[in-house]
């Protein structure tokens, strides 16, 4: 008859690793690496705070060490010490000590550490192991989705769509970078700056008062143009994407999720051909603008202009075109007209005005992730007029 090994306290050690399948394989995971994690923040004080920004208990795959490290991370917000014997106690007032192995098992975790140099590097593993495993859950949510006829397909594209900006976004964040290659790198642009011609250091907008005030459009800016309905918004940037794309150029991305990609033409030749935007509507040229439109489409044409019209356009599709846009066209600056019109696909909301915001924080995240200027043109209703002209 088989017998169980049990811990000096008479609880069975941890149950072997259950593996989630998909499609036979064993889902990506390093017992090893956990075990030293773990080992190394009972070991050494700092351990604890070099990792908690990067690990989570459901970082750890084994369920003890989820339950170990669960254990540190209430300790850490008890602002206690975390060592063998106050993580033993938590555990046990967690009512899992027996579950995971007991005292013995604690203990053996520190032998698991050969040095905690290598921490950072042994925690990044782990970090890049549990991603993968999100990813292979969302796959696998996707794909039972997509065999399921009774629901919708555009519900399970939005639900995927979230999911993947949401691993997107948990995987954004950057850590400290020491000030030195900073102040080199502030050096440059000014540098740079002070040998343009036209003083300065962004992208000009073709609006002298506007480049005055803020030097052109800065790298990594989202610049929210904010304004009530017929008040010029669209006209502003079609005149600025023109200046920048078929005077001088520079490769503009332009997202209006409110009229066609065509309408949006006409707009630019009426600009570009200095003819009246109704007159282009209409068809209604007299000969010597007939002649003016032929001579000039040519120069439309040739810009580095990128147009899209997909309405109700999600953040996660952007993010994605917005990327491409850049790495094959070198696109130097995005244009979105207008921002109530875009959702946070597949992601739950309160309420319109969180979702709003949301939209907002991941655009300028993708700003700064592209090191390019984003402009987002705002819808103002009619209330805000009011509470402004009453204050």
């Amino acid at each position: 008859m088989a017998t169980v090994k049990t811990t000096k306290r008479g609880a069975k050690p941890p149950k072997p690793i259950v593996p989630m399948e998909m499609d036979g394989r064993i889902p990506p995971q390093a017992p090893d690496f956990e075990e030293a994690v773990l080992g190394a923040i009972l070991l050494e004080k700092d351990a604890y705070a070099r990792v908690s920004e990067r690990l989570r208990p459901e970082t750890f795959y084994v369920k003890a060490h989820e339950q170990i490290y669960s254990a540190m991370v209430t300790l850490a917000m008890a602002q206690q010490p975390i060592d063998m014997l106050t993580v033993t106690e938590e555990l046990r007032r967690m009512d899992v000590l027996d579950e995971i192995g007991g005292p013995a098992y604690i203990a053996g975790l520190t032998s698991k550490v050969m040095s905690t140099s290598s921490l950072e590097a042994h925690a990044d593993i782990l970090y890049n192991k549990a991603l993968s495993r999100r990813l292979i859950g969302m796959a696998s949510t996707t794909l039972k989705g997509a065999y399921d006829d009774v629901i919708d397909v555009q519900e399970q594209i939005q639900q995927a769509e979230g999911s993947l900006f949401e691993i997107a976004q948990q995987n954004s964040s950057r850590d400290f970078v020491p000030i030195n290659p900073l102040v080199k790198g502030a050096i440059t642009e000014i540098q740079i700056a002070a040998n343009r011609s036209e003083g300065i250091s962004g992208l000009t907008t073709g609006f002298h008062d506007i480049d005055e005030m803020t030097s052109g459009w800065q790298n990594s800016d989202l610049i929210i143009i904010a304004a009530r309905p017929a008040m010029g918004k669209t006209a502003f940037v079609v005149s600025m994407a023109k200046y920048m794309a078929v005077d001088h150029g520079i490769p503009v991305a332009l997202f209006n999720l409110e009229m066609s990609a065509v309408q949006l033409v006409k707009r630019f030749l009426s600009n570009v051909c200095e003819i009246d935007g109704q007159k282009i509507k209409s068809g209604r040229l007299s000969e010597e603008e007939w002649g003016r439109l032929n001579n000039r489409i040519g120069t439309l044409e040739s810009a580095p202009l990128f147009i899209n019209d997909t309405p109700s356009l999600s953040v996660f599709e952007l993010r994605t075109k917005a990327r491409r846009l850049v790495r094959e066209h070198q696109v130097k600056i995005i244009i979105i007209d207008y921002l109530q019109l875009m959702n946070a696909s597949g992601m739950s909301f309160g309420n319109r005005e969180q979702e709003v915001s949301t939209i907002s924080r991941s655009l300028k995240m993708l700003a700064k992730e592209l090191n390019i200027p984003i402009i987002a043109l705002s819808q103002l209703n009619r209330g805000v007029e009011n509470r402004l002209q009453g204050g």
